[in-house]
């Protein structure tokens, strides 16, 4: 496929996905098929999907988009600002996320009941758990533990809402636990970032001395690439020195990450270890990294001949792993199914090369779809 045919089967693909998918069944999450796991949930993967969607309608003002955002987030949203099947005492950063959404449709359709939503999500910061340096856990069973998932997961949401509602009081919280990951999760010898870190030490996985974890797993990386122009794009203009300090962490990081992008313009499921037996490009790390360089550039975060870093990774993404069938439809492979750190009793997910190289690969996950979309948007604005 040339360029443009991408595209131009991309937009197909989102049709074909919005005529197969609800609130209730999504045709786009495989980890929830693959898992058995029915009826469907609140949940991150939907949330980047609809951002996707939303994006797209900012773009094109075609009323399918909105119509089919608000479908989906209505059925969860009830009128008095409850939300099926999410609970703010789980606390659960993944459970955040699709919050982002809820301050487009408020804005787009005037319904209270996402106002009203926005209130309840946002009351799970208030008491959700912290690190003895003031971080959010990533969530409740993960005790003491910052992921850098977590960051994108809830500090775009933290930020907005406490921009919008709140004379911004929570703010220089949200920016604070930046700055903690920078100081405790960088690699000073690659610039990359770990993927976890322990403030306790203690964990199976964590270093006993640093606390964190071993490697740098793409994908982590990538919600953190992306947590950073997210955040900043929401950030109040009463913070400029902030916002430097933050535009500084994304231009080092995307400098680090870009020595290891593979000539097709793709990056490894981890990411310094190209040589390692078994090591592949992946799809959902390389595209949320596409779409932070993209939107970075975009919003001046980034300098403008970064661009073609960001399109080289879609682009090469697009040639290596987005493929047509006799009827058309496309196929998204190259997609880590799911990874993380263990914690309870669970000791396979110990942070080692060979652990983040033994989840499944899988085709057309939302974790792969989503960012790449995401990306899409970027590229047609």
């Amino acid at each position: 496929m040339n360029r443009q045919q991408t595209l131009d089967r991309l937009a197909k693909y989102i049709d074909s996905l919005m005529e197969n998918s609800s609130a209730e069944n999504p045709a786009w999450n495989m980890e929830r098929v693959l898992g058995g796991k029915k009826p469907n949930r609140w949940n991150y993967v939907d949330g980047c999907m609809i951002t996707a969607l939303l994006a797209l309608y900012d773009i094109t003002k075609d009323s399918k988009y909105l119509d089919f955002c608000d479908r989906f987030m209505g059925f969860f949203v009830q009128e008095d600002g409850s939300i099926n099947t999410y609970s703010p005492d789980n606390f659960n950063l993944d459970n955040i996320a699709p919050g982002r959404t809820l301050f487009t449709l408020y804005d787009l359709t005037g319904k209270e009941k996402y106002r009203r939503a926005l209130d309840t999500i946002r009351s799970q910061l208030d008491k959700h758990p912290r690190t003895v340096d003031n971080s959010f856990w990533h969530k409740d069973i993960y005790t003491q533990q910052v992921w850098l998932d977590g960051l994108f997961m809830a500090q775009p949401f933290y930020m907005e809402y406490e921009s919008r509602y709140n004379d911004c009081r929570g703010c220089q919280d949200s920016f604070r636990q930046f700055m903690i990951v920078e100081q405790r999760m960088k690699d000073p010898k690659t610039g990359l970032y770990f993927h976890g870190y322990d403030s306790t030490k203690s964990i199976f996985w964590a270093d006993p001395k640093t606390g964190l974890s071993k490697n740098f797993w793409l994908r982590a990386i990538g919600w953190f690439t992306l947590a950073l122009t997210d955040t900043m794009e929401r950030m109040p203009k009463s913070m400029p020195e902030e916002k430097k300090e933050l535009q500084r962490i994304l231009k080092n990081l995307i400098d680090a990450l870009l020595p290891w992008q593979h000539e097709s313009g793709m990056f490894y499921q981890v990411v310094n270890r190209p040589d390692a037996e078994g090591n592949y490009l992946e799809t959902s790390g390389t595209m949320l990294i596409a779409c932070g360089i993209l939107k970075g550039v975009r919003l001046g975060l980034l300098p403008e001949e970064y661009r073609q870093y960001g399109e080289n990774a879609f682009y090469g993404t697009a040639d290596r792993y987005l493929t047509a069938s006799e009827d058309g439809r496309l196929q998204l492979g190259g997609i880590c199914l799911v990874a993380g750190l263990g914690g309870g009793n669970s000791t396979r997910r110990d942070g080692t090369l060979e652990y983040y190289l033994s989840e499944p690969v899988v085709e057309n996950e939302a974790k792969g779809v989503a960012p790449m979309l995401m990306t899409y948007t970027e590229l047609i604005r």
